[in-house]
């Protein structure tokens, strides 16, 4: 059952990022004509990012394909992993787009000639991306919540939503003021609102990668729950972890009293603690090894 749902979940993301990449080619191709057009820094700079979502959402797409490709000997978890991967790569792409922008920007304020933007089809394409963005969003918005890769695609398109709403404020000033530097301006708003999403995401990655405890669980009362199971008498060498975004993966050893042994009732202690992490931390995926207290006293430190 819990495989089926994976499945359906993978091919719905898959037709959402193929729905969302269609829209964002469309819209690159009509941002580079604008650019070229109007001679707009802050356009081509949205279009610089624009490219990065293609390729961020590219790459996702292929994340997504081979996360739902089933566990084998050799990977035993699967291939989950492959969404974090799909997310540092994206991050990678928003930093140095970013950088980018920065860069351009700078050079074009402190020119000494004032750039020849035309404020008309810098606008008209900027609103064009804007109304497109905000359609590849809600598209993505759903799978966002439950997959960091699908999150990383999420935080791109936001991210151009937002820069071409600053192209628009850009147009809207040159229009009605012709104050020249708005363009380039608005390009640094794009690269600042680039950079913390950016951060952002490559400190989930690196939560992962680095086998830290997911941010929301509380290892603490995880630990509590186990104590109050009737049957146990402690739990020690506990670790947590997760495979990818909304996957975490629990392990501890337990000691029980004598008589969970005695009585042969250790199968209900097992299926009463795997419950307890499924219903109170979302844990799936949980592995209890049980040890009467005689054991757990000769156990190496290292393990406490």
């Amino acid at each position: 059952m819990t495989h089926d749902h994976s499945h359906a979940a993978s091919d719905t993301s898959k037709r959402r990022l193929l729905l969302a990449i269609g829209i964002v080619v469309c819209v690159l191709a009509i941002q580079v004509i604008g650019a070229a057009v109007s001679g707009s820094l802050a356009l081509l700079a949205d279009a610089g990012h624009m490219l990065s979502d293609l390729i961020g959402l590219i790459v996702a797409l292929i994340a997504t394909i081979v996360a739902a490709r089933p566990a084998t000997d050799r990977q035993t978890f699967g291939y989950r992993r492959a969404e974090v991967f799909g997310a540092l790569i994206n991050g990678v792409i928003l930093v140095v787009v970013a950088i980018a922008v920065t860069i351009g920007a700078i050079v074009r304020l402190t020119s000494a000639q004032a750039a020849d933007v035309q404020s008309v089809p810098m606008l008209v394409v900027a609103v064009v991306a804007l109304v497109a963005n905000i359609g590849a969003l809600l598209l993505l918005r759903p799978a966002a919540q439950h997959s960091i890769n699908m999150r990383g695609a999420y935080l791109e398109v936001l991210g151009d939503l937002l820069g071409a709403g600053a192209v628009i404020v850009a147009a809207v000033v040159l229009m009605t003021t012709g104050f020249a530097p708005a363009d380039a301006i608005a390009s640094l708003a794009i690269a600042a609102m680039i950079v913390p999403r950016a951060f952002a995401l490559l400190r989930d990655v690196v939560r992962v990668l680095s086998e830290a405890a997911p941010a929301d669980t509380d290892v603490a009362e995880i630990r509590r729950h186990i104590t109050e199971t009737p049957g146990v008498v402690a739990v020690h060498d506990v670790h947590v972890w997760a495979i990818t975004s909304g996957h975490p993966v629990f392990t501890a050893h337990v000691v029980v009293d004598a008589q969970v042994f005695e009585n042969g009732d250790t199968g209900r202690l097992l299926d009463e603690l795997g419950g307890c992490l499924s219903q109170h931390f979302d844990v799936a995926h949980s592995t209890f090894q049980l040890e009467p207290a005689e054991h757990a006293a000769h156990e190496d430190e290292l393990h406490r």
